[in-house]
Protein backbone atom coordinates (compact mmCIF):
# COMPACT_ATOMS: atom_id res chain seq x y z
CA UNK A 1 0.00 0.00 0.00
CA UNK A 2 1.31 3.42 -0.99
CA UNK A 3 0.72 6.20 1.56
CA UNK A 4 1.12 9.84 0.58
CA UNK A 5 0.95 12.98 2.70
CA UNK A 6 0.16 16.50 1.51
CA UNK A 7 -0.28 19.85 3.16
CA UNK A 8 -2.19 22.96 2.21
CA UNK A 9 -2.53 26.50 3.50
CA UNK A 10 -5.00 29.20 2.60
CA UNK A 11 -5.75 32.67 3.95
CA UNK A 12 -8.58 35.08 3.18
CA UNK A 13 -9.37 38.54 4.52
CA UNK A 14 -12.75 39.45 5.92
CA UNK A 15 -15.16 41.79 4.24
CA UNK A 16 -17.95 43.26 6.35
CA UNK A 17 -21.17 42.46 4.53
CA UNK A 18 -22.94 45.28 6.38
CA UNK A 19 -20.63 47.92 4.86
CA UNK A 20 -22.28 49.80 1.97
CA UNK A 21 -21.13 48.38 -1.34
CA UNK A 22 -19.62 45.23 0.19
CA UNK A 23 -19.98 42.00 -1.70
CA UNK A 24 -23.00 40.22 -0.27
CA UNK A 25 -22.11 36.64 0.50
CA UNK A 26 -22.30 34.37 3.53
CA UNK A 27 -19.30 33.26 5.53
CA UNK A 28 -18.61 29.67 4.49
CA UNK A 29 -16.08 27.48 6.26
CA UNK A 30 -15.70 23.79 5.44
CA UNK A 31 -18.84 24.00 3.32
CA UNK A 32 -20.92 25.26 6.26
CA UNK A 33 -22.62 28.65 6.27
CA UNK A 34 -21.93 30.59 9.47
CA UNK A 35 -24.49 33.32 10.07
CA UNK A 36 -23.32 36.76 11.06
CA UNK A 37 -22.03 40.04 9.69
CA UNK A 38 -18.76 38.61 8.33
CA UNK A 39 -17.76 37.04 5.04
CA UNK A 40 -14.43 36.29 3.41
CA UNK A 41 -13.15 38.11 0.34
CA UNK A 42 -12.23 35.97 -2.62
CA UNK A 43 -13.00 35.10 -6.20
CA UNK A 44 -15.06 31.98 -5.46
CA UNK A 45 -17.02 31.56 -2.22
CA UNK A 46 -13.68 32.10 -0.37
CA UNK A 47 -14.06 28.95 1.74
CA UNK A 48 -10.56 29.01 3.21
CA UNK A 49 -10.97 25.51 4.72
CA UNK A 50 -11.96 23.78 1.50
CA UNK A 51 -9.25 25.66 -0.42
CA UNK A 52 -6.55 24.47 1.99
CA UNK A 53 -8.04 20.96 1.85
CA UNK A 54 -7.89 20.85 -1.95
CA UNK A 55 -4.26 21.99 -1.87
CA UNK A 56 -3.42 19.22 0.62
CA UNK A 57 -5.19 16.55 -1.45
CA UNK A 58 -3.55 17.64 -4.68
CA UNK A 59 -0.18 18.01 -3.00
CA UNK A 60 -0.34 14.47 -1.65
CA UNK A 61 -1.16 13.24 -5.15
CA UNK A 62 1.67 15.27 -6.70
CA UNK A 63 -0.95 17.02 -8.81
CA UNK A 64 -0.32 20.70 -8.22
CA UNK A 65 -2.60 23.02 -6.31
CA UNK A 66 -5.99 24.69 -6.43
CA UNK A 67 -4.79 27.29 -8.94
CA UNK A 68 -3.51 24.62 -11.31
CA UNK A 69 -6.78 22.69 -10.93
CA UNK A 70 -9.33 25.45 -11.53
CA UNK A 71 -7.27 28.46 -12.56
CA UNK A 72 -7.09 31.81 -10.89
CA UNK A 73 -9.88 34.37 -11.17
CA UNK A 74 -11.54 32.66 -14.14
CA UNK A 75 -15.04 33.90 -14.93
CA UNK A 76 -16.57 30.44 -14.52
CA UNK A 77 -15.31 30.16 -10.94
CA UNK A 78 -16.57 33.57 -9.80
CA UNK A 79 -18.66 32.96 -6.69
CA UNK A 80 -18.34 29.18 -7.15
CA UNK A 81 -19.11 26.80 -4.30
CA UNK A 82 -15.74 25.39 -3.23
CA UNK A 83 -17.36 21.96 -2.85
CA UNK A 84 -17.03 21.78 -6.64
CA UNK A 85 -13.26 22.14 -6.26
CA UNK A 86 -13.23 19.25 -3.79
CA UNK A 87 -15.14 17.14 -6.34
CA UNK A 88 -12.60 18.01 -9.03
CA UNK A 89 -9.71 17.11 -6.71
CA UNK A 90 -11.36 13.76 -5.93
CA UNK A 91 -11.59 13.08 -9.67
CA UNK A 92 -7.83 13.64 -9.91
CA UNK A 93 -7.26 11.23 -7.02
CA UNK A 94 -9.55 8.63 -8.54
CA UNK A 95 -7.70 8.73 -11.86
CA UNK A 96 -4.42 8.27 -9.95
CA UNK A 97 -5.79 5.27 -8.02
CA UNK A 98 -5.72 7.16 -4.71
CA UNK A 99 -8.28 7.65 -1.97
CA UNK A 100 -8.43 9.73 1.17
CA UNK A 101 -6.99 8.12 4.28
CA UNK A 102 -7.66 11.02 6.63
CA UNK A 103 -7.52 14.80 6.80
CA UNK A 104 -6.52 17.11 9.64
CA UNK A 105 -7.65 20.74 9.37
CA UNK A 106 -6.71 23.61 11.67
CA UNK A 107 -8.72 26.80 11.28
CA UNK A 108 -6.98 29.89 12.67
CA UNK A 109 -9.43 32.69 13.46
CA UNK A 110 -9.98 35.21 16.21
CA UNK A 111 -13.59 35.46 15.11
CA UNK A 112 -16.13 34.01 14.72
CA UNK A 113 -16.17 31.39 17.45
CA UNK A 114 -16.07 28.05 15.63
CA UNK A 115 -16.71 25.58 18.44
CA UNK A 116 -20.49 25.56 17.88
CA UNK A 117 -19.92 24.76 14.17
CA UNK A 118 -17.15 22.16 14.45
CA UNK A 119 -19.37 19.06 14.24
CA UNK A 120 -21.27 20.39 11.22
CA UNK A 121 -17.97 21.28 9.55
CA UNK A 122 -16.52 17.83 10.26
CA UNK A 123 -19.58 16.06 8.88
CA UNK A 124 -19.74 18.27 5.77
CA UNK A 125 -16.07 17.66 4.93
CA UNK A 126 -16.55 13.92 5.47
CA UNK A 127 -19.58 14.01 3.17
CA UNK A 128 -17.64 15.86 0.48
CA UNK A 129 -14.74 13.39 0.73
CA UNK A 130 -17.00 10.30 0.89
CA UNK A 131 -15.33 9.13 4.10
CA UNK A 132 -16.43 8.40 7.65
CA UNK A 133 -16.47 11.49 9.87
CA UNK A 134 -13.84 9.80 12.05
CA UNK A 135 -11.35 10.36 9.23
CA UNK A 136 -11.80 14.14 9.44
CA UNK A 137 -10.32 16.23 12.22
CA UNK A 138 -11.21 19.89 12.49
CA UNK A 139 -9.57 22.06 15.09
CA UNK A 140 -9.89 25.77 15.73
CA UNK A 141 -7.43 28.11 17.36
CA UNK A 142 -6.72 31.82 17.64
CA UNK A 143 -3.52 33.82 17.48
CA UNK A 144 -4.20 35.37 20.91
CA UNK A 145 -4.93 38.67 19.18
CA UNK A 146 -1.56 38.76 17.42
CA UNK A 147 -1.22 39.73 13.74
CA UNK A 148 -3.92 40.32 11.15
CA UNK A 149 -5.90 37.26 12.24
CA UNK A 150 -5.72 38.35 15.87
CA UNK A 151 -7.03 41.77 14.86
CA UNK A 152 -10.04 40.02 13.31
CA UNK A 153 -9.08 40.83 9.74
CA UNK A 154 -9.18 37.32 8.29
CA UNK A 155 -9.04 33.55 8.62
CA UNK A 156 -6.38 30.99 7.75
CA UNK A 157 -6.48 27.23 7.50
CA UNK A 158 -3.75 24.60 7.62
CA UNK A 159 -4.60 21.23 6.09
CA UNK A 160 -2.88 17.87 6.07
CA UNK A 161 -4.19 14.95 4.05
CA UNK A 162 -3.09 11.37 3.78
CA UNK A 163 -3.91 9.38 0.69
CA UNK A 164 -3.69 5.64 0.18
CA UNK A 165 -3.47 3.72 -3.05
CA UNK A 166 -6.30 1.41 -4.08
Amino acid sequence: MDIRIGQGVDVHAFIDVEDPGALERPLRLAGVTIDGPLALAGHSDADVVLHALVDALLGAAGAGDLGSLVGVDRDETAGADSALFVDQALDVLDRAGLRVGNVDLTVIAQKPRLGPHRDAMQHRVAELLHVDAGRVSIKATTTDRLGFIGRGQGVACLAIASLVSD
